[in-house]
């Protein structure tokens, strides 16, 4: 009986040291993934710099989520400090941040549309493919505003990952932002905005980040562990699009944080941010959202 306890024994520490190695190589494979270079076709976008286009700038960066890591002036914020090792703090973007400071227009489009930092090498927690489908018009316009910000603190990124995250993006399941990114897709056409749903398919964009490119929903990879999953956005039998029969209500949940019978959505929805767009916005995502196929 002793010399079977002592197998068994052995055997879970064999496999405990199996497991650890099997981790530590995977973290090893996500050390030098991140540190790859990512080469991308870069063309130089016009940057706005006139009144009216700083001031949609200003919009965008606050309806579209930058304000949500980067803080209300550009000058940074501290995303996540988690209790298991997860920590980031999104970079002051003022010409405070002196890697900030050297940024070229192409560096801009870069980071921004493609998720790549000038150095080539890939950013980690950046979520490009929510502004990859940017127009020219609009980028140039965010560009020119984050370019108009006073100087702030000057703190430059924090990036430290739990070993597991490490491991899962060495192997692929968590990916860093140019993975996520079809890099050979066309610069998408200005936009006009309307209360239609072909605006409201541009306006989406800002959704995949944690909905996915097909607004289906789920696990957010790379997400804190307690981060509830992503709600499904299409229009199908007991999804989220469900409890919203007209754009009103559908606006209502977006600026109010709370579902029509007053339950309040999770914290890691941007409501502060989605909040912020305008009644045409929200108006042509709903109905892009509640017009998408049936499933």
């Amino acid at each position: 009986m002793a010399r079977l306890v002592r197998m068994a024994v052995w055997g879970v520490i064999s496999g405990a040291v199996v497991v650890a190695a099997v981790v530590y190589a995977a973290a090893w494979v996500g050390e030098r993934k991140a540190a790859r270079t990512v080469a991308v076709k870069v063309t130089p976008v016009a940057i706005r710099e006139d009144a009216a286009a700083i001031a949609h700038g200003k919009h965008l960066y606050e309806s579209r989520g930058c304000m949500e890591c980067h803080g209300a002036g550009g000058g940074g914020k501290q995303v996540f400090d988690e209790a298991n090792g997860l920590r980031v703090r999104a970079p002051d973007l003022t010409r405070a941040n002196p890697h900030i400071a050297g940024y070229r227009n192409v560096d801009w489009v870069r980071s921004i549309r493609h998720g790549v930092a000038p150095s080539g090498r890939p950013l980690l927690i950046m979520p490009s493919e929510d502004y990859n489908r940017l127009s020219d018009e609009d980028l140039g316009a965010l560009m020119g505003y984050l370019r108009s910000l006073p100087p702030g603190m000057g703190a430059p990124a924090e990036i430290r990952l739990p070993w597991m995250v490490r491991a899962l993006y060495g192997v692929g399941v968590v990916q860093d932002a140019a993975s996520k990114i079809d890099h050979s897709l066309p610069v998408q056409p200005a936009m006009v905005p309307g209360a239609n749903a072909q605006y409201g398919s541009y306006v989406a964009n800002t959704c995949m980040g944690c909905h996915g490119h097909d607004f289906s929903g789920g696990k957010v990879p790379g997400a804190p562990p307690d981060w509830p999953p992503a709600a499904d956005l299409r229009p199908v039998s007991g999804g989220a699009m469900s409890r919203y029969a007209h754009a009103p209500a559908f606006i209502e949940m977006m600026r109010s944080g709370k579902r029509p019978d007053g339950t309040p959505i999770s914290r890691v929805m941007p409501f502060d941010s989605f909040g912020r767009m305008n009644d045409t916005e929200l108006t042509a995502l709903y109905l892009y959202l509640a017009g998408m196929p049936r499933k």
